[in-house]
């Protein structure tokens, strides 16, 4: 396995709440722990390494993908804490779990978040009113990706 994608996972963990990551590439795999002092539960997640190499390192950055200045304006931001598919529902003949307008409560389920065919229910970090939905259901999501704004 190339040391540049090693580099960038590396890089990926330190950014993120994940203290464990395995990626396995055609008979190759990589597993990059972090284990914090506290003894907190650790999360493992295996994700698909699909990062070309044509793509100039640092290019694509969490931070590019929501205007700054949007964020400032609309509250609390729920980012994504994974890559993924975004899901409003549980499944596609239910109501989404938030709409715009609607108060949630700390640790209300807020959408869905499918990443290697594990459902990942993201849930509310604050109270507040959903003043806007950055994202539609069912579209890829990046880490770190502004998916709610909460007043």
């Amino acid at each position: 396995m190339d040391i540049r994608k090693v580099k960038k996972l590396i890089e990926l963990l330190q950014e993120s709440d994940i203290s464990e990551i395995e990626v396995h590439e055609g008979e190759e795999s990589v597993r990059i722990s972090r284990h914090h002092a506290t003894g907190a539960h650790q999360t493992v997640v295996q994700v698909p390494l699909q990062v070309p190499d044509n793509i100039p390192q640092g290019s694509v950055t969490p931070e590019s993908t929501q205007d700054p200045a949007s964020a400032v304006d609309e509250g609390h931001i729920v980012k994504s804490p994974m890559v993924g598919i975004y899901y409003s529902s549980s499944s596609p003949d239910t109501s989404p779990f938030v709409e715009i307008g609607q108060t949630v409560n700390k640790g209300d389920v807020l959408c869905i978040v499918e990443a290697m065919k594990i459902m990942n229910q993201i849930e509310s970090e604050v109270s507040g009113v959903i003043s806007k939905i950055f994202v539609e259901n069912g579209e890829p999501i990046e880490y770190g990706q502004a998916l709610f704004a909460l007043k």
